[in-house]
């Protein structure tokens, strides 16, 4: 878990602090929309009296809430790739020096990489979500470790594609899909915890560049 611990010894980094003011920003306008959304779709399409339709918005919000909640994970990935050179680029200043200039795939390949992913995850999430609400135990449990290789293999990606083309990256993740995976069910679990799931694209970003100069490093 050095990578992790490493990348949470740098969280006073003006650059870690103003990304998550970003992705908090971007959190809650998701968040609100789909909420006024649930309420309001809900509250139109009841019939009955002023307080069915009012319950039935509440109901629905809270319901937007948890989904909202269970699909942050591709959020996270997608938040990340939209800062992972800013990230990257601070953690390599303070840790690793006497690295080169990066120029690796184009930028817009790096966030097209994390929009797939993204994408593939969403209905990989809904259906953890229906295990976790079936079979609370094992959902949980299956949805943590899905959501941990999401998080190691998007980030780990995107910030190695910084360095090499797509295809490198690839090879490189498969050779380091181990230290991608711990520190990425670690953020798994704090990407359950309201608010402290802000900080999952910051600290996994950092935490990739760390595993990845390991691997370069053996």
């Amino acid at each position: 878990m050095r990578p992790l611990i490493l990348a949470f010894s740098q969280w006073t980094d003006p650059v870690f602090q103003g990304v998550v003011l970003r992705a908090l920003g971007l959190s809650a306008l998701v968040f609100v929309g789909l909420f006024a959304g649930a309420v309001w779709g809900l509250g139109q399409w009841t019939p009955g009296p002023f307080w069915a339709g009012w319950l039935a918005g509440a109901v629905g919000g809270i319901l937007a809430g948890l989904i909202a909640l269970w699909l942050f994970v591709p959020a996270a990935v997608l938040i990340g790739t939209l800062y992972v050179e800013r990230i990257a680029a601070a953690v390599e200043r303070r840790f690793y020096p006497s690295l080169p200039h990066a120029a690796g795939a184009p930028v817009s390949q790096q966030g097209w990489d994390g929009v797939v992913l993204g994408l593939q995850l969403i209905p990989l999430q809904l259906l953890t979500l229906l295990l976790t609400i079936i079979v609370p135990g094992l959902g949980l449990i299956i949805g943590l470790l899905i959501t941990g290789w999401a998080i190691g293999r998007g980030l780990f990606v995107a910030v190695a594609m910084r360095r090499m083309g797509r295809a490198e990256a690839l090879l490189a993740y498969r050779s380091n899909r181990a230290g991608a995976l711990l520190p990425g069910v670690a953020l798994a679990a704090l990407g359950l915890v309201p608010f402290a799931n802000l900080l999952v694209p910051v600290m996994g970003t950092a935490a990739m560049v760390h595993v990845l100069q390991d691997g370069r490093r053996l």
